[in-house]
């Protein structure tokens, strides 16, 4: 069976059918979002890109919080993206645009976990934690491929945004913006063209301040991570998001077992489509 999917990023949004048979991925479209425009500007452009797909079988949406998933409503506020979205009901109004019933809307960061269950780096593990990295921090920990949530044996909602780590949050030490404000602070300048990706290669460049940052913000996540990882008996992680292109610079602060993906985009279509199919 082949299942229509969109993945929702700030500022782009990609249209793919994935074959369940194979876990193939054919990706039809990968376009510019106006991610702060007005509401109906972002809808239109979602139900354009929908509309490049087959939705015979209805469609499958996995996209950033905070958003509630069951009903669809938007509740973005202060994230630099979707703003205008706050209490809209996303959902209803794609239903519309697009004659559709039947939606199923997934966090990003647990569709990338279940996409790397599925047919990636932690394939079929009874335990195992998805992790991106980019503007903020984005976990699932899985048991049997499941999402759990709930319990004294993971994070609050399971998402590790929630804790802080030396008496503050963990996105001030663990994000693209962390990294950036300590580079810049170790450096004595800001150079407003410069990403991550820019630092990374400094790094490997042999820019000891660059490569220092790296590894102390990926220090803070392996401890940040290290005793959840206990409690829930995970046997592996893996990373994804835009920032774990450094993985190969910091993969010396991890004492327990981690991989960094071939694709984030990928695995979070094939686990938007598994989830999906579960739930049909």
């Amino acid at each position: 069976m082949d299942v229509p999917v969109l993945e929702v990023g700030g500022s782009h949004v990609t249209a793919a059918v994935v074959t369940a048979d194979t876990w193939a991925v054919n990706v039809v479209e990968r376009a510019d979002l106006e991610s702060q425009k007005a509401a109906e500007v972002v809808l239109d452009q979602l139900a354009a890109a929908a509309r490049k797909l087959p939705l015979a079988n209805g469609l499958a949406v996995a996209l950033p919080g905070p958003f509630d998933f069951a009903t669809g409503v938007a509740w973005y506020r202060g994230q630099g993206k979707f703003d205008n979205l706050y209490g809209y009901n996303v959902g209803d109004r794609l239903r519309d645009l697009l004659n559709l019933d039947q939606i199923l809307f997934m966090n990003d960061a647990e569709a990338f976990a279940v996409g790397e269950w599925t047919a990636g780096e932690v394939r079929g593990l009874e335990r195992c934690v998805g992790v991106t990295i980019g503007t903020g921090i984005g976990t699932a920990f899985l048991a049997d491929g499941h999402v759990v949530r709930e319990g004294e044996t993971v994070p609050p909602g399971g998402e590790l945004y929630k804790t802080s780590y030396d008496g503050r949050p963990l996105e001030d030490s663990i994000s693209a913006r962390a990294i950036l404000r300590a580079y810049f602070a170790r450096t004595g300048r800001e150079e407003p063209e410069i990403g991550v990706k820019e630092i990374a290669e400094r790094a490997r460049d042999g820019a000891v301040d660059a490569r220092d940052v790296l590894l102390e913000s990926f220090g803070v996540l392996a401890a940040a991570l290290t005793p959840w990882l206990e409690r829930f008996g995970v046997t592996k992680v893996v990373l994804g998001g835009s920032i774990s292109g450094a993985f190969d610079i910091v993969c010396e602060v991890f004492d327990f077992e981690v991989a960094a993906t071939e694709d984030t985009e990928q695995s979070a279509l094939i686990g938007a489509a598994a989830h999906y199919l579960r739930t049909r």
